[in-house]
C-alpha cells in the first residue's frame, strides 16, 4: 500500500514508528522500496555519498530533479520525499515555490523537505498553500554547516533548546505533515515529539522521535571517509562488493570467466567459412 501523508499521520496516532532511508537511484530504490520501507528521502546529502563533494552546498536543483526522476521510478510504496538544495529556497519564498513545484512535476517526488525553523514559516507555508506537502528539518541542519561552524550537535543550553522546540512548533504551524530532528539530544527530541501533532523523524535524535531516518550508505557500511555517531552498521554491504570485484578480477586475469555458461553459440560452418575467407 502506498505511503501518504495521511498515514504518516496516523502513524503517530498509532504510536506505530516511521522507518525511512535515503535513496539516490532506481535499482537501490527498487531494492528498498521491496523492504517495505515508510518512506525514501531523495537527500542532498547525495553531494557527499554520491557526487563526492565535502558537504551539500554544491547539490543543485539539476541534480536533485535528475536523482528524484530515477527514484520514482524505482519506488512504488514508499513516500518519496526530495529535498530543496542550498538557495533553492532561501532566497524568496517564490524561489522556494517554484523549486517544490519542480521537484514534484519533473522529480515525481510526493514532498519535499527543507532546512530552517521559524525563518522559513511563510516558506513553509506558501509551498503547502500550493498544495506540496513539506518535511521540515531542524537541530543539525547541513546547510547551514559553516554557520555553525561544523557538524555539531543543536540545542544543548537552555536558550537553544528552548529556540529549537520553538522552531518545531512553527514548522507544524506553517502546515509541514513532518519534522526531522537532527543532532538533537535524545531527551530534548522526546519533549518536541510529545509537543507535536506531526511526527518527528529522528536522526542522533534518540529513540522516542516517531520515526528514524539514516543514509543508507552509513547504514551498510558502504561509505567511509566520514562516520557519524548516531548512524549503526547493519549490514557490510561494501566488504561485500569489494570481495566480489576482487573475485571478478581474478577470474578475469585466470580467464575463468566468463565460463561456457556465459557465452553464445555459433554455427561451426559459419565460422569455418569465416577462417577460409580471411
Amino acid at each position: 500500500m502506498k505511503n501518504t501523508v495521511v498515514t504518516f499521520q496516523q502513524a503517530k496516532a498509532e504510536g506505530k514508528k516511521i522507518s525511512m532511508i535515503t535513496a539516490y537511484d532506481y535499482s537501490m530504490a527498487k531494492l528498498i522500496d521491496g523492504a517495505e520501507v515508510n518512506a525514501i528521502l531523495v537527500g542532498d546529502s547525495l553531494g557527499m555519498v554520491m557526487l563526492g563533494y565535502e558537504d551539500t552546498l554544491s547539490v543543485t536543483m539539476e541534480d536533485m530533479i535528475h536523482h528524484t526522476a530515477a527514484v520514482s521510478r524505482g519506488a512504488r510504496n514508499a513516500l518519496i520525499v526530495s529535498d530543496l538544495p542550498f538557495m533553492s529556497y532561501q532566497t524568496s519564498v517564490y524561489d522556494a515555490v517554484v523549486n517544490a513545484g519542480r521537484l514534484m512535476k519533473e522529480g515525481r517526488a510526493n514532498a519535499v523537505k527543507l532546512e530552517g525553523g521559524k525563518r522559513f514559516e511563510e516558506h513553509i507555508r506558501a509551498i503547502v498553500d500550493a498544495s506540496i506537502p513539506v518535511m521540515g528539518h531542524i537541530g543539525m541542519t547541513p546547510q547551514s554547516v559553516h554557520a555553525f561552524g561544523g557538524f555539531k550537535v543543536q540545542g544543548r543550553s537552555e536558550e537553544a533548546a528552548k529556540q529549537l522546540l520553538e522552531d518545531a512548533l512553527a514548522v507544524e504551524q506553517a502546515g509541514a505533515f513532518a519534522v526531522v530532528l537532527e543532532c538533537v539530544p535524545a531527551a530534548l527530541a522526546k519533549l518536541v515529539t510529545e509537543k507535536l501533532y506531526i511526527p518527528t523523524i529522528g536522526i542522533g535524535a534518540g529513540a522516542d522521535c516517531d520515526g528514524q531516518v539514516l543514509v543508507y550508505q552509513d547504514m551498510l557500511g558502504m561509505f567511509k571517509d566520514f562516520t557519524p555517531k548516531f548512524a549503526k552498521q547493519f549490514a557490510d554491504a561494501g566488504q561485500v562488493i569489494k570481495e566480489g570485484v576482487r573475485h571478478y578480477i581474478e577470474e578475469v586475469q585466470t580467464g575463468t570467466f566468463p565460463a561456457k555458461e556465459h557465452t553464445f553459440k555459433i554455427d561451426e560452418e559459419v565460422i569455418q567459412k569465416l577462417y577460409e575467407q580471411v
